[in-house]
């Protein structure tokens, strides 16, 4: 067998277990995202509160990195994943059934803290299932299937509103959790260094943050700045053609050209990263994101703006699964999951930043200016992940004290 037939038969046999709840999941969060504003305006809310409600969800995230990185240490990856799916079951049904907003604010909430969750841990499972040699594909595949679920989301939610109202984005997510979670009880043994409720691979979470504070001030900052350029594209698009005076149909033909690409290529780049080192998908996805950004004040139409949302969509594409993949590189083998927690909270407060920052940067400058400096941060993190991502030595599991 071909070390390709390898990588292949490996990949699919990752399919049922990680791959298709994955999308499921993915799907379920691209239904929502569209029709969250929508439903907290109907429950009485401004506009301005009704962006707040959408950015729990966000926050949501945040707050559960750090608990999720501990449920998983403590129950292990498929039964924290079926906790996650239980815990979004009554979050979705609040949203559906809330007679005011605050029950409803409180229900996209913790939707995104069981979010946090499922996305740990299959990240975890990932790291521990699959050898170095292979780890950048099989983690790029998992962000790239997450991405695909989260772009046919909102087309599943259209067909579901057709028959159901607003509601039915609620039910497509409802749905598609508990599908997720029924994928998860089907495959009967996820595989065999799954761990056990009260395993004792579990650290406490403060003396682990101490142990790698020198990594997360570093590295874990530029982890944060691509966070809060990716978050940027995917807001600055819109906001750009707007300002330009596209109407909506060519702001949506432009961002559906962006997103094309950007879905396309997440196995090349997790080829590249594990042939040529994480430096090589790294540095030029970050500096294709930073230079687009910078070209952006230049576009004054449709076609301009299609050629900067496609390289966005470029550097954005070729660079998914690389925030996982660090983080199971340098995550050591006792506490993992408490690290990869911790190193999902720097990647999700970017994201959660990135259109606060945009936003904040256009109200008070302009939105010339805001592009500008989100453009410069994209150089600046090319710099430092330049900097702090080691010289790959040779494709084997690297030992855990080097990755400090």
């Amino acid at each position: 067998m071909t070390r390709e037939d390898a990588v292949g038969a490996t990949l699919r046999s990752l399919g049922w277990p990680v791959y298709v709840p994955a999308m499921l999941w993915g799907l379920g969060q691209g239904a929502i995202l569209p029709v969250v504003v929508t439903s907290a305006v109907d429950l009485g809310a401004s506009l301005a509160v009704a962006g707040l409600v959408l950015a729990g969800l966000g926050v949501g995230q945040i707050a559960g990195d750090l608990p999720g990185g501990w449920l998983v240490g403590r129950v292990g990856e498929r039964r924290a994943m079926l906790l996650a799916a239980a815990g979004a079951v009554p979050a979705l049904l609040a949203c559906l059934l809330a007679p005011t907003l605050w029950l409803f604010a409180a229900g996209v909430f913790v939707t995104g803290l069981c979010g946090a969750v499922w996305n740990l841990a299959r990240q975890t499972y990932v790291t521990e299932a699959v050898p170095y040699a292979m780890r950048a594909r099989a983690l790029s595949t998992l962000a790239g299937v997450h991405r695909i679920g989260r772009f046919v989301g909102p087309f599943a939610a259209v067909g579901a509103m057709a028959a159901l109202g607003t509601e039915g984005a609620y039910w497509v997510h409802l749905a598609a959790a508990v599908l997720a979670a029924g994928t998860l009880v089907l495959a009967a043994d996820l595989r065999p260094i799954d761990r056990l409720a009260g395993s004792d691979d579990h650290v406490a979470t403060l003396a682990m943050l101490r142990r790698h504070a020198p990594l997360l001030r570093t590295l874990g900052l530029s982890v944060a700045s691509v966070g809060v350029l990716r978050a940027s594209r995917q807001a600055i698009i819109p906001l750009w053609g707007i300002h330009i005076g596209l109407d909506a149909t060519a702001v949506s033909l432009v961002f559906g050209l962006s997103a094309a690409l950007d879905m396309a290529l997440f196995y090349p780049g997790g080829k590249i990263m594990d042939r040529y080192g994480r430096r090589w998908v790294a540095v030029p996805s970050t500096l294709l994101l930073g230079v687009a950004h910078l070209l952006l004040p230049f576009t004054t139409g449709a076609v301009g703006l299609a050629f900067v949302a496609a390289l966005m969509g470029l550097g954005n594409g070729i660079s998914s699964g690389i925030i996982m993949t660090l983080g199971a590189d340098f995550a050591p083998a006792t506490g993992r999951p408490q690290f990869l927690g911790t190193w999902r909270l720097f990647a999700d407060f970017g994201n959660g930043a990135g259109p606060l920052a945009t936003s904040a940067l256009i109200a008070v400058f302009s939105p010339a200016a805001a592009v500008v400096v989100v453009g410069a941060l994209g150089l600046w993190t090319a710099w430092s992940m330049n900097r702090w991502i080691p010289r790959p030595r040779a494709v084997t599991e690297p030992r855990p004290a080097d990755a400090g």
